[in-house]
């Protein structure tokens, strides 16, 4: 049974700073496959925590094993663009996510 996780990734060596992130290397392959992870319910919400250089994930996995293969197929973790720096199981006091 899957669990909801919450998954901080930051910026990698290969980030160019001072350059706007649409137009970091290859931002529309990382998208696609971020859009794609969301279509097949693993990612939940994704998006960049403001002024800051880290981004969160909320998914849906099995277990940390499961995040790791599935963030690994990121081009920008192949390309060391983000590094995931923190990953803890979530659980939902207030409000609901859809059960899956």
């Amino acid at each position: 049974m899957s669990r909801i996780y919450a998954v901080i990734r930051t910026r990698g060596g290969a980030w160019n700073e001072g350059v706007p992130v649409e137009q970091q290397y290859d931002f529309d392959g990382h998208m696609d496959y971020i859009r794609k992870l969301h279509g097949e319910g693993f990612i939940v919400y994704a998006g960049g925590l403001d002024n800051t250089n880290d981004a969160l994930l909320i998914v849906r996995a099995e277990d940390e094993g499961e995040i790791k293969r599935k963030l690994e197929w990121d081009s920008w973790t192949a390309n060391d663009l983000l590094r995931t720096i923190r990953v803890a199981p979530w659980t939902v006091r207030v409000g609901s996510l859809d059960p899956r």
